[in-house]
């Protein structure tokens, strides 16, 4: 990545939150590297390398500086959208795809060659993917001291190191002294089973209202619940069950995630797929300005600064999610999930109000299990069959490949087709150009924006390109505009039931 040194050193001099977590500097006469808002004193100019990333400058030998705290940083390299494998890469890396797999096993899961996927993260990154994924779990473990009162074998088990004695070799290879010397009095001491509380920084704005009433409309009784600004569901992992609260600190420019969950080792998972969820690594100042240039969208990005679109826990659950919703409105696409989460998700060991069981994993489907709910045959068949292509493989849902590429191998899947294709792209996989092209929500919307006859869906399509790569925040930022005059779709709306 190719960062412009004077450009730097002036965001360094303002202190300038917009260019927070697209770079960091590396200071020569310390050996620490910061970030552009440290409030420490700004070194000299000749004293200042600049790096596109967090692992860039521990690999270039550099330790994260004490006081602004690079783990605090918006995940927001500027590498983003400069390489779609690097960010598929990253999202396998931050579900442990390095700590049991080697780097060869990455790029055949990518699709690429191993020399291919090092070029690319010396090119984006400026760092190894082993060099990555070391640093993220340095980053987690000094965040888990700073903001938790964890005991530290704890932390070295939920920051994912293999051994207590490997943690403080690191911590004090890095940072000149034990782990237990870092922490602060930050974090109150807690009950039993109160959960372990972490912010999960975002770049603000977020429009978190937008984010809470997607949600809401689509929450699974029983597994998922809104209320009083708050978020909170039932999830399962390994076999594991648990929950988690989720609230925004606009303050703090963070999310606050709260995790009730039996297993610490998983803590980096649970932790990777909420940043998905709610997409915490969108930069929504790029965003609203390239949509903003769009006439019909600019008072939209007005309305809503800061919308994300809404990721998932798992995509065989949005996959099956989006065809319980074909053809039918919100209210009986959710009562259909409620209905099927009941008698096929396992239960919570102790209900937590109205929390009881998660969403059920495809080993928990078969077709008569699904065929006596009301829906048509050949719907019930349909997410019975690809329950059973998840259970053959695992990793149906990983992203790999283009954005084409995807929509090809989701299109192959039983029950989905180009709208249920796109849909799991843009939510699960986080293609942030995936577009509905055929949704008629979309195409009513933006007729009444540009107070004209609805677009047809090849006329719409021409009209997203302006859009690229960002077409999925139009999406949704017309879903919103929608629902605005409706509570609920019926029809090809599928996108509101989903």
């Amino acid at each position: 990545m190719n960062l412009d040194p004077d450009v730097c050193y002036r965001a360094v001099l303002a202190r300038d939150a917009r260019h927070d977590g697209q770079f960091f500097t590396c200071v020569k006469t310390t050996g620490i590297y910061c970030r552009p808002v440290c409030p420490a004193r700004t070194p000299k100019r000749e004293n200042c390398s600049f790096v596109a990333s967090t692992a860039a400058a521990q690999e270039a030998g550099f330790r994260p500086c004490l006081r602004c705290r690079p783990e605090s940083a918006p995940d927001l390299g500027a590498w983003r959208g400069a390489s779609a494998t690097v960010s598929r890469a990253l999202r396998l890396i931050e579900d442990g795809a390095l700590d049991e797999g080697d780097v060869d096993g990455l790029a055949a899961r990518l699709g690429v060659g191993e020399r291919h996927l090092r070029r690319l993260f010396a090119k984006h990154l400026g760092a190894a993917p082993v060099t990555v994924a070391q640093t993220r779990r340095v980053l987690l473990a000094k965040q888990l001291i700073h903001q938790t009162v964890l005991p530290m074998a704890q932390v070295a088990l939920a920051s994912g190191f293999g051994s207590v004695r490997r943690f403080n070799e690191t911590f004090q290879a890095l940072y000149d002294r034990p782990p237990g010397d870092l922490r602060r009095s930050e974090a109150a001491p807690s009950g039993a089973g109160a959960g372990i509380t972490l912010l999960l920084p975002y770049r603000a704005p977020y429009a978190w209202n937008a984010m809470l009433g997607f949600l809401q409309t689509r929450a699974i009784d029983g597994v998922e619940t809104v209320t009083e600004r708050r978020y909170a569901r039932v999830i399962e992992l390994d076999g594991a069950l648990g929950w988690v609260e989720v609230g925004d600190a606009p303050e703090k420019s963070a999310l606050r995630v709260t995790v009730h969950f039996p297993r610490l080792d998983l803590l980096p998972q649970i932790i990777a797929r909420l940043r998905r969820v709610f997409d915490l690594a969108a930069d929504p100042a790029a965003i609203g300005a390239a949509l903003s240039r769009d006439p019909a969208l600019a008072p939209l990005v007005t309305a809503r600064p800061g919308l994300r679109v809404p990721g998932a826990w798992s995509g065989f659950e949005i996959a099956v999610r989006a065809i319980l919703g074909q053809q039918i409105t919100v209210t009986a696409a959710i009562r259909l999930a409620s209905r099927l989460s009941a008698e096929l998700g396992a239960p919570l060991p102790e209900p937590m109000g109205h929390l009881r069981h998660a969403f059920p994993g495809p080993e928990r489907f078969s077709k008569a299990a699904t065929e006596n709910l009301p829906m048509p045959r050949a719907r019930s068949a349909a997410i019975a069959g690809l329950a059973a292509a998840a259970e053959a493989d695992p990793r149906l849902f990983d992203p790999r490949g283009d954005l084409d590429d995807a929509i090809v191998r989701l299109k192959a899947l039983p029950g989905i087709g180009e709208w249920t294709a796109q849909y799991i792209a843009m939510r699960a996989l986080r293609e942030s150009d995936a577009f509905l092209a055929a949704d008629v929500g979309l195409q009513r919307v933006l007729g009444v924006l540009e107070n004209g006859e609805r677009p047809s869906a090849k006329a719409l399509l021409a009209r997203a390109e302006t859009w690229r790569p960002w077409r999925a925040y139009a999406a949704l930022h017309l879903w919103m505009a929608e629902t605005q005059n409706t509570d609920s779709k019926t029809g090809d709306d599928n996108a509101i039931a989903a």
